[in-house]
């Protein structure tokens, strides 16, 4: 090997803490759609949510601070801050929580899932992405996936199918915020922009839950229910977008990508160990034709955007 080759191998970082790191990022979000679920039979969602983003606000802060750079962004970027904040953040919790609440907690990550395909789509809609056959026959793959989810058998009717449709909201608005983020991502940073947003859209969050606050029994409230409002705001929030945003900037944003697959797998097998939620085999091909979907929209060759 030339020294050249030699030099460069010792510059290039082992990945495998990286890697690791990605796993349990994928196991920190799989278990928290089961963490959350398990609160929300004692708590109410706006209630919980005001809690555990409180907790979040906190852990971004001090994840921040810890880069040593500016912890406000400018005065000119402030309107396209609270756009992101309210799209990013107060619809997407309002998605997510009740949609949660009411479906079944495979549904949820399942569904969830999909935003990749939203954002290709979106991206589409506003001339950032050119589209070909693979994309878009993982796009329709996604969809039918989602119907078969959705259409499942009794325990998947009433509220819990409006829940499906509430998560699915939540992951298009998900979607949304990625897209339109997108440019403001590249000049700051992705974990600034998410703290900004995260800050921006706590007083929404925070007011919404009031109510439920007041209502609530402070000394009713179990140990179980305490750890998944620091477990949903630190760890799933906090300490996830730290090893997230880790290896993004290590192996890439594809490479880190492929982890989120496994999200919905964990949270799949974590409801049916904790929950008992059993999945029905009709759940079981739904999920498959997802992933597949999702797969080969964000995977298929050839993809490019059209501007930047």
């Amino acid at each position: 090997m030339r020294p050249s080759q030699n030099s460069a191998a010792r510059r290039r970082p082992n990945t495998l803490l990286v890697d690791l790191g990605l796993v349990g990022v994928a196991t920190i979000w799989g278990l928290n759609f089961t963490v959350v679920k398990a609160a929300l039979t004692e708590i109410e969602p706006l209630a919980f949510n005001a809690l555990r983003f409180s907790c979040a606000a906190v852990a971004v802060w001090l994840l921040v601070r810890g880069t040593g750079r500016q912890l406000l962004p400018r005065r000119k970027d402030w309107g396209i801050v609270v756009l992101l904040a309210i799209i990013g953040h107060v619809l997407f919790q309002i998605g997510f929580i009740f949609g949660l609440d009411w479906t079944l907690t495979g549904n949820a990550a399942l569904l969830l899932s999909t935003s990749p395909v939203w954002v290709l789509v979106i991206s589409f809609a506003m001339g950032r992405e050119r589209l070909n056959p693979a994309i878009i026959g993982g796009v329709l793959t996604t969809i039918a996936g989602m119907v078969i989810l959705i259409t499942g058998g009794a325990q998947q009717m009433g509220t819990a199918r409006l829940g499906d449709f509430f998560v699915l909201s939540a992951a298009v608005s998900w979607a949304a915020y990625t897209v339109l983020a997108h440019r403001m991502v590249r000049r700051r940073g992705a974990l600034h922009v998410t703290a900004w947003t995260l800050w921006a859209g706590l007083p929404f969050i925070v007011l919404a839950g009031v109510p439920e606050l007041v209502r609530m029994d402070w000394t009713a409230v179990s140990l179980r229910v305490w750890f998944g409002v620091v477990y949903a705001g630190v760890f799933a929030i906090g300490i996830a977008y730290l090893l997230w945003y880790r290896g993004v900037r290590v192996i890439g944003q594809n490479r880190t990508s492929v982890y989120q697959n496994l999200v919905p797998v964990i949270a799949l097998i974590s409801a049916w160990l904790w929950l008992a939620e059993t999945p029905s085999a009709q759940q079981l091909i739904g999920a498959g034709v997802i992933l597949s979907g999702v797969v080969a929209a964000r995977r298929s060759p050839g993809r490019r955007p059209a501007r930047q």
